[in-house]
């Protein structure tokens, strides 16, 4: 059953995604490939209740699976409630024939991400007016091997506590001003050795989980 409040409002999101062009092998091409406008016909058609009432008359009355109407109808995938800390977790391995194979190609992400351009425009924690959801990376967990076998490291970010974050999951209230990436440095993680990296090494890594928290 698909129910909005206001129909004309389903398909826009906070920002304009049309402006994008997201670079491909970047974050944000997935995440605009994920949210991405569908069209679902044929096999993959919606059952309209208001078709089929009007066709065959109240629902109750139809016997037959073979007499409900189906109709092309569009889809799309949006956030509806903005979280505090984002987690993106990418796909890192392909399927070929009867086997599964790992995907080792570098996915550019950002220290700062907008996630306004795949916010539903009524997005429910948003203030009315804003334009703009950002993210700062704080976390990412990097793989290395094979599908078979592995090592998982992290890269992450030693930094002083936001407290408007912490309003955000207390409370559920964002005061946050702050459109730049938070200060702190930060660190590769192997097992029990530690040591400080550079932000270039960050953005250079293979990301397999990335975390990022609220800034507005």
């Amino acid at each position: 059953e698909v129910s909005t409040d206001e129909p004309e409002m389903a398909f826009c999101t906070l920002a304009n995604r049309e402006e994008l062009n997201p670079e491909e092998g970047s974050i944000h091409h997935c995440l605009y490939q994920f949210t991405r406008n569908e069209t679902l016909t044929e096999t993959n058609k919606l059952l309209c209740d208001v078709c089929t009432q009007r066709h065959c008359g109240p629902k109750n009355n139809i016997k037959s699976e073979k007499k409900y109407v189906y109709t092309n109808a569009k889809k799309q995938m949006l956030i509806s409630l903005a979280p505090p800390i984002l987690t993106l977790h990418l796909k890192r391995f392909q399927q070929a024939g009867f086997n599964l194979r790992k995907v080792n190609r570098h996915i550019k992400f950002p220290e700062v991400i907008d996630l306004a351009p795949f916010c539903t425009a009524k997005c429910k924690n948003v203030a009315e007016g804003i334009t703009k959801v950002l993210y700062s990376l704080y976390g990412v967990v990097e793989h290395s091997g094979t599908m078979r076998s592995g090592h998982y490291t992290a890269y992450v970010k030693m930094r002083a506590m936001n407290n408007h974050l912490s309003d955000l999951v207390l409370r559920g209230q964002s005061q946050a001003l702050e459109t730049e990436p938070v200060k702190g440095q930060w660190f590769h993680i192997s097992d029990t050795h530690v040591q400080p990296v550079s932000v270039s090494k960050v953005l250079s890594s293979q990301a397999y989980l990335l975390f990022y928290e609220r800034l507005l």
